[in-house]
Formats: C-alpha cells, structure tokens, sequence
C-alpha cells in the first residue's frame, strides 16, 4: 500500500512539474513572437478593409482573382506614383538638410545667445553655473553620432514587409480558409453572433480606413498651403509626408513636423519658430479633435475609448500598438454588442436613465 501511495504521488508531483514547465515554455514563447502576432493580426485587419472593395467587384460578377488584381493594382499604381513624386523632392530637401546642419547650429547657437543677451540675470546664472548655450546644445558630433547608433536590420525590415504584404494578398485573395477556421472556434450556436460581430467590425475598419484618409488630405492641404506661405522648401514633400503620417499614431507628428521646421531653419528662426507652432496647433486640431470626431461619426465609437486605448496599447506594445488601437476598439466594440448585450432584453427607458445621471 505504501509503495502505491508513494507512486501515486511521485506521479502527482511529476505531472505538476511536466505542466508547469510546459506552460511556462508556452508563455515564454507567446512573449517571444508577440510581436508576430500583432504583425499578424494588423495584416488581417488590412486584409478586411481592402476585401470591401473586392467583394463590391466580385458581386457584380467579376472573377475574384481579378477583382484582387485590379484593387491591388490601383492601391500599389498610386503608392508607386507618390513614391516617384516625392521620392527626388525628399531625397534633394535631404541633402539640404544635411548640408547645412553646421548653420542650423550656428543659427541656433547665435539666436539664443542674442535672445539671453535681454536677460542677464540669467545669463549669468549660466556663465556661474559653467554652463552656456553652446554647450547645452548637444554637438554636431554627438547628434550624428546618436543617429549613426541606432542600428536597424534593413534587410530583415525588408523580409518582414515582403511576408506582411504575402500575407494580406493571400487573405484577400481566398478568405474563406481563414474566415471558416474563425467561425469553428466557436459553438454551432455561437456562430451567428460571431459572424454578425465579425461583419459589424468589417464595416467599422473600413470606415477607420476612410476617417484617416480623410484627416490625412486635410492635414496635406493645410501643411502645403502654410509651409507655400511661409516659403519654406518641399512644401508639395512635407504634405505628402503629413497625409502619410496620420496612419502612424503618436510618433506620425514628429515625421510630420520635425524635418520642415528643420528645414525651415535655412530661411530664418522666426519661420521655423512659426512652423513649429502651426504644426503643433495643427496636432492638436486634427488628433485631438477631429480625427476623434470622424472616426466616432464613421465607427460609431466615442473619442475617449479610442483614446484610452491609444495611450494603452502604445504603452504595451509600442507602435504595432498603437496601430492597432482603433480595430481593436472597433473589435471590442462589435464584440460586446454582439455576445453581452443582447443578452438582455432592450431597456426603453435608458436614454431617461442616462440624463437623469448628467443632469
């Protein structure tokens, strides 16, 4: 008896290990391709917004391979025309830019040092302190030094690109597969809902597709007809670069704005000074309140869910997060319709409920 009792433990205490080995070897590996399939999940996401126009084509009787072909042609005909007519401008306002990185340090060295002159308090707060203007302005050494040491894969970044851009022609190109391998994860009952859900976060990507194209042209229009005022350099480049920088969370305005207020520099202080603070204000208008607008008039989601989940998944996740903040609104949205809410029959007075609770 003591020998199978001692046996039926052993074996206990073995299959606890084997588990939690097992499960940690799992975590371990989830954590390792996490970015994978995010990578993965943006891809599908993409492959839903671009299957809209291709199912359009496609009941109208036209064979889906070439509805796929002539959408894919149109999206990529377009991006390879705005490569050739931005590309020379931005590789020219490149050289420009640094060319003259010694006068951008010298300009700015010079400006402040004369703007110092007007307070000499402080002045000579710094001149004690052993501190001056051109010594808190970092080198030129030390700021091409600093770009020169972050390092990036180019190849590899190529290769994850290629197999991103395969992967969303493959979805649309033969979505049932996938869509079939969706719907069997949940119970014959449950598919309804989840094809419902699924249809209704279809519809709410396509239209965060459409709100960013939309803030994006009117970012361009604004950023074209300032930087033409202001006679700054590749104005036609940076609103090319600010339609562009609007599907990039967070860090889109600092490729927006950095490089034309750089740029700006070659003309005076004063207009980079005056670039900085359009693009700031600009910032302000189209992230904060517009595009929260167009994006609940079109998703029918509130600004402060996207939001929230802007600064969340930005935190979690860096800019694959970020990226993907408003399909995962979306998604969580469509989802808790679907699956909770309608499980409870609708209530009349919920509108009179919610004002009583405002006012």
């Amino acid at each position: 008896m003591n020998i199978k009792s001692n046996n039926g433990i052993f074996r206990t205490v073995t299959s606890i290990i084997l588990y939690t080995a097992g499960l940690i070897i799992l975590l371990w590996f989830l954590l390792k391709i996490l970015s994978i399939v995010l990578l993965g999940i943006f891809a599908i996401v993409l492959g839903l917004i671009i299957n809209a126009p291709v199912s359009r084509l496609e009941k109208k009787g036209m064979k889906r391979w070439l509805a796929c072909l002539i959408v894919f042609f149109i999206i990529f005909g377009i991006t390879a025309l705005l490569i050739w007519m931005v590309v020379p401008h931005m590789s020219n306002q490149l050289d420009v830019l640094i060319g003259n990185l010694p006068k951008y340090y010298a300009s700015i060295s010079g400006y402040l040092d004369s703007l110092l002159r007007k307070f000499p308090e402080l002045r000579k707060e710094m001149s004690e302190g052993g501190s001056s203007i051109s010594s808190a302005i970092p080198s030129i050494g030390n700021t091409v030094m600093g770009i020169g040491n972050f390092s990036f894969s180019i190849l590899g970044g190529i290769f994850v690109f290629i197999v991103f851009i395969c992967m969303v022609v493959f979805f649309v190109g033969n979505p049932k597969p996938i869509i079939e391998l969706y719907l069997t994860v949940f119970p014959v009952k449950q598919r309804g809902k989840a094809e419902n859900a699924m249809k209704h976060t279809s519809v709410m990507l396509v239209g965060w597709m459409k709100s960013n194209l939309i803030g994006g042209a009117i970012e361009a229009v604004l950023v074209y007809g300032f930087l033409t005022l202001m006679n700054v350099p590749g104005a036609l480049v940076w609103a090319a670069l600010a339609f562009f920088s609007e599907l990039i969370p967070k860090i889109g305005f600092y490729i927006m704005a950095i490089p034309p207020t750089l740029v700006a520099l070659s003309v005076s202080p004063a207009t980079a000074l005056w670039c900085l603070v359009f693009f700031l204000l600009l910032n302000e208008l189209i992230s904060d309140f517009l595009m929260p607008k167009l994006r609940s008039s079109t998703m029918n989601i509130h600004p402060m869910s996207s939001l929230f989940l802007l600064l969340a998944m930005g935190t979690a996740f860096g800019l694959t997060g970020a990226l993907l903040s408003t399909p995962l609104a979306a998604i969580i949205k469509a989802y808790y319709e679907e699956f909770y809410l309608r499980q409870f029959p609708e209530d009349p007075q919920l509108e009179q409920r919610t004002n009583e609770i405002i006012y």
